[in-house]
Protein backbone atom coordinates (compact mmCIF):
# COMPACT_ATOMS: atom_id res chain seq x y z
CA UNK A 1 0.00 0.00 0.00
CA UNK A 2 0.91 3.77 -0.21
CA UNK A 3 -0.16 7.06 1.11
CA UNK A 4 -1.76 8.94 -1.66
CA UNK A 5 -2.39 12.68 -1.34
CA UNK A 6 -1.75 14.83 1.22
CA UNK A 7 -4.28 13.29 4.03
CA UNK A 8 -2.48 10.16 4.63
CA UNK A 9 -5.23 7.67 3.00
CA UNK A 10 -3.90 4.48 2.45
CA UNK A 11 -5.20 3.14 -0.76
CA UNK A 12 -3.92 0.32 -2.83
CA UNK A 13 -3.15 0.52 -6.54
CA UNK A 14 -5.36 -2.20 -7.58
CA UNK A 15 -8.44 -0.76 -5.26
CA UNK A 16 -7.70 2.73 -6.99
CA UNK A 17 -7.62 0.97 -10.52
CA UNK A 18 -10.92 -0.59 -10.10
CA UNK A 19 -12.50 2.82 -8.62
CA UNK A 20 -11.42 4.71 -11.48
CA UNK A 21 -12.28 2.02 -14.31
CA UNK A 22 -15.46 1.32 -12.39
CA UNK A 23 -17.03 4.07 -11.41
CA UNK A 24 -18.67 5.44 -14.79
CA UNK A 25 -20.30 2.48 -15.25
CA UNK A 26 -21.87 2.55 -11.77
CA UNK A 27 -22.87 6.48 -11.75
CA UNK A 28 -24.51 6.03 -15.75
CA UNK A 29 -26.31 2.96 -14.49
CA UNK A 30 -30.36 2.67 -15.24
CA UNK A 31 -33.48 1.77 -13.20
CA UNK A 32 -34.05 -1.85 -13.35
CA UNK A 33 -37.39 -3.76 -11.61
CA UNK A 34 -38.42 -7.63 -11.33
CA UNK A 35 -38.60 -7.98 -15.39
CA UNK A 36 -37.84 -4.93 -16.32
CA UNK A 37 -34.40 -4.28 -17.65
CA UNK A 38 -33.47 -0.85 -19.08
CA UNK A 39 -29.87 -0.88 -20.42
CA UNK A 40 -27.93 2.36 -21.99
CA UNK A 41 -26.74 1.18 -25.96
CA UNK A 42 -25.14 4.34 -26.47
CA UNK A 43 -24.51 7.90 -25.11
CA UNK A 44 -23.17 10.65 -26.59
CA UNK A 45 -22.57 14.63 -26.59
CA UNK A 46 -24.63 16.84 -28.88
CA UNK A 47 -22.34 18.45 -30.86
CA UNK A 48 -22.52 22.49 -30.75
CA UNK A 49 -24.96 21.79 -27.30
CA UNK A 50 -22.51 21.56 -24.55
CA UNK A 51 -24.69 20.73 -21.44
CA UNK A 52 -27.10 18.01 -22.91
CA UNK A 53 -26.08 14.32 -23.95
CA UNK A 54 -28.31 11.87 -25.79
CA UNK A 55 -28.79 8.34 -24.75
CA UNK A 56 -29.88 5.92 -26.33
CA UNK A 57 -31.63 3.12 -24.01
CA UNK A 58 -32.66 -0.34 -25.06
CA UNK A 59 -35.80 -1.97 -22.97
CA UNK A 60 -37.16 -5.20 -22.35
CA UNK A 61 -40.24 -6.10 -20.09
CA UNK A 62 -41.47 -9.44 -19.31
CA UNK A 63 -45.48 -9.79 -19.01
CA UNK A 64 -46.94 -8.11 -16.16
CA UNK A 65 -43.58 -6.35 -15.35
CA UNK A 66 -43.90 -2.50 -14.73
CA UNK A 67 -40.52 0.17 -14.55
CA UNK A 68 -39.89 2.11 -11.46
CA UNK A 69 -42.20 5.27 -11.01
CA UNK A 70 -39.32 7.80 -12.54
CA UNK A 71 -38.23 11.01 -14.22
CA UNK A 72 -35.60 12.35 -16.14
CA UNK A 73 -33.66 16.00 -16.65
CA UNK A 74 -34.59 16.16 -20.40
CA UNK A 75 -37.23 15.11 -22.84
CA UNK A 76 -37.43 10.92 -23.43
CA UNK A 77 -38.28 9.75 -26.98
CA UNK A 78 -39.06 6.53 -27.59
CA UNK A 79 -40.72 3.16 -29.73
CA UNK A 80 -42.49 -0.21 -29.12
CA UNK A 81 -40.11 -2.62 -31.55
CA UNK A 82 -42.06 -5.75 -29.92
CA UNK A 83 -44.77 -5.93 -27.49
CA UNK A 84 -47.72 -3.84 -26.25
CA UNK A 85 -47.15 -1.27 -23.18
CA UNK A 86 -48.97 1.44 -20.89
CA UNK A 87 -47.65 4.97 -20.29
CA UNK A 88 -48.51 6.14 -17.30
CA UNK A 89 -48.06 9.57 -16.45
CA UNK A 90 -48.88 11.38 -13.46
CA UNK A 91 -52.03 13.75 -13.84
CA UNK A 92 -53.11 11.94 -17.14
CA UNK A 93 -54.94 8.72 -18.67
CA UNK A 94 -52.65 5.81 -19.34
CA UNK A 95 -51.76 5.67 -22.74
CA UNK A 96 -52.16 2.71 -25.08
CA UNK A 97 -48.72 1.61 -27.20
CA UNK A 98 -48.11 -1.01 -29.74
CA UNK A 99 -45.32 -2.53 -31.63
CA UNK A 100 -44.37 0.24 -34.32
CA UNK A 101 -45.86 3.19 -32.06
CA UNK A 102 -43.95 5.61 -30.57
CA UNK A 103 -44.51 8.66 -27.83
CA UNK A 104 -42.88 12.12 -26.13
CA UNK A 105 -42.68 12.56 -22.72
CA UNK A 106 -41.61 16.09 -22.30
CA UNK A 107 -38.80 17.15 -19.13
CA UNK A 108 -40.47 16.57 -15.72
CA UNK A 109 -43.72 14.22 -15.36
CA UNK A 110 -43.26 11.29 -13.21
CA UNK A 111 -44.17 8.69 -15.37
CA UNK A 112 -43.66 4.41 -15.67
CA UNK A 113 -44.63 1.93 -18.02
CA UNK A 114 -46.32 -1.08 -18.01
CA UNK A 115 -46.16 -4.47 -20.11
CA UNK A 116 -50.19 -5.17 -20.75
CA UNK A 117 -49.22 -8.05 -22.99
CA UNK A 118 -49.13 -11.99 -23.12
CA UNK A 119 -45.71 -11.64 -24.71
CA UNK A 120 -42.07 -9.70 -23.73
CA UNK A 121 -42.02 -6.41 -24.68
CA UNK A 122 -38.83 -4.47 -26.28
CA UNK A 123 -38.58 -0.75 -26.45
CA UNK A 124 -36.03 1.93 -27.53
CA UNK A 125 -36.18 5.36 -25.59
CA UNK A 126 -33.87 8.27 -26.75
CA UNK A 127 -33.08 10.80 -23.78
CA UNK A 128 -31.86 14.28 -24.41
CA UNK A 129 -30.95 15.01 -20.82
CA UNK A 130 -28.92 17.39 -19.41
CA UNK A 131 -25.15 16.23 -19.08
CA UNK A 132 -24.00 15.49 -15.75
CA UNK A 133 -27.06 14.64 -14.04
CA UNK A 134 -28.79 10.87 -13.72
CA UNK A 135 -30.31 10.23 -16.46
CA UNK A 136 -33.20 8.43 -14.79
CA UNK A 137 -34.51 9.03 -10.69
CA UNK A 138 -36.75 7.26 -9.28
CA UNK A 139 -39.58 8.29 -7.76
CA UNK A 140 -41.35 7.11 -4.45
CA UNK A 141 -44.87 5.07 -4.86
CA UNK A 142 -47.50 7.16 -3.74
CA UNK A 143 -49.54 6.82 -0.78
CA UNK A 144 -52.59 4.66 -1.24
Amino acid sequence: MKTIGSIGVQIGYSTLLCVCVFWPTLSSAQISAPGFVSKPMQVSPISGVEDKEVAFINVTMEPGAASPRHTHPGDCYGAVLEGSVELLVDGLDAKSIESGQAWHNPRGPVHYFKNVGDKPARLINTLIVDKGKPRTVVEKTPEK
